[in-house]
């Protein structure tokens, strides 16, 4: 199970735990202590909680229904050996519940900005292959857009993939394997001089992502604007009514079902970097309280 799953998300797993609690499956479990559940938060929006659980499925801490796949819930666990309890929190909350928990599964975007080192805090992450690369998104339609190819480049820059690995020192991964030198040779830099490119975006890190490619536009005299926004439905809205041009925030799951959900038409333009989802300890020190 665990070769499985890795292949099919690509992800290289170090160690794995959550925490929660809405109480799932069946099975008893020791707990922390005699008489204790052991207590793990995981992210409330579909895709995340999902990823969530399947990076505990492959640990062999809950086994998933058949076919759960990426839209998996808490009421999609078939077996739970270990009693575990499972608090689904929205996603920017979760480093605010740890000390009421024993173990909490977190985005490091959100892990960052809460003040915690993704590569030395956590008791495990995500490898560098995750299938949920965070996305430049834009409106169907507007892939191929010049000014949108633009910024692309300016993202698959050597210039940001230099300030991911510095800056970030593996808690956040550029997923570009050609870097440009910041610039597009099909496009006419010239053409598209005066004019400006907006992008809704998470403050952390893809804000600050984005100020590398916004000095690299500046060069050819494309003003890039980052509206930041904190939550994952406004990012969307606004690149569907027209109102900004692209965002930086999301992974492809979480754009597909949205769209599904919402109606809308956004796509990706291009990967740019992967966020591994780490385990955090809470209550507990040790994922072996788990067992």
């Amino acid at each position: 199970m665990k070769k499985v799953l890795s292949k099919v998300l690509g992800i290289a797993l170090a160690a794995v735990v959550v925490c929660g609690l809405a109480a799932c499956g069946g099975g008893s479990g020791s707990g922390s202590a005699a008489g204790e559940k052991i207590t793990i938060a995981v992210p409330n929006d579909t895709t995340n909680e999902a990823r969530a659980l399947m990076l505990l499925e492959s640990m062999g801490y809950i086994t998933l229904k058949d076919g759960a796949g990426i839209t998996a819930t808490t009421l999609d666990i078939a077996e739970n050996p270990y009693n575990i309890e499972f608090k689904e929190v929205e996603a920017a909350q979760l480093p605010n519940v740890l000390k009421d928990v024993n173990f909490a599964v977190i985005n490091s975007n959100y892990a960052i900005e809460a003040g915690l080192n993704p590569v030395k805090d956590s008791l495990g992450m995500e490898g560098s292959y995750s299938a949920y690369a965070n996305i430049l998104a834009v409106k169907e339609g507007r892939e191929n857009d010049p000014i949108i190819l633009a910024l692309v480049a300016a993202l698959e820059s050597q210039q940001v993939v230099d300030f991911i690995n510095e800056k970030y020192d593996g808690a956040v991964v550029s997923t570009v394997e050609a870097p440009t030198d910041g610039y597009d040779a099909s496009i006419d830099y010239d053409a598209l001089a005066g004019q400006k490119v907006s992008v809704a975006a998470s403050p952390t890190p893809h804000a600050e992502i984005l100020a590398i490619a916004k000095d690299i536009l500046a060069e050819k005299n494309i003003t890039l604007e980052v509206v930041e926004f904190t939550d994952y439905v406004q990012p969307n809205n606004v690149v569907e009514s027209g109102e900004l041009d692209a965002n930086y925030f999301q992974h492809v799951p979480y754009m597909d079902d949205f769209n599904k959900e919402n109606g809308t038409h956004i796509v990706s333009a291009a990967p740019i970097h992967v966020e591994p989802m780490g385990i955090y300890p809470g209550k507990s020190a040790s994922l072996d309280d788990i067992k």
